[in-house]
């Protein structure tokens, strides 16, 4: 995972944090955050899933 979508799952979950330990809990803002949190991931694997198959696609092609 690159660092800056590490940086933003981190802010992320930090305020799914804060959005629910307030005292009228933001329910709605902890389940934005929760499914841009979820986006992040979904989109570093299949970013890293493409790249692998690049390499792997590279190096089948030398031989």
């Amino acid at each position: 995972m690159d660092k800056y979508l590490i940086l933003v799952l981190m802010f992320l979950i930090a305020g799914m944090g804060i959005a629910i330990t307030r005292d009228p809990p933001v329910v709605v803002m902890f389940y934005t955050m929760l499914g841009g949190a979820v986006f992040v991931i979904i989109y570093s694997a299949m970013k890293d899933r493409k790249a692998r198959k690049d390499l792997n696609k590279s190096r089948k092609s030398k031989k």
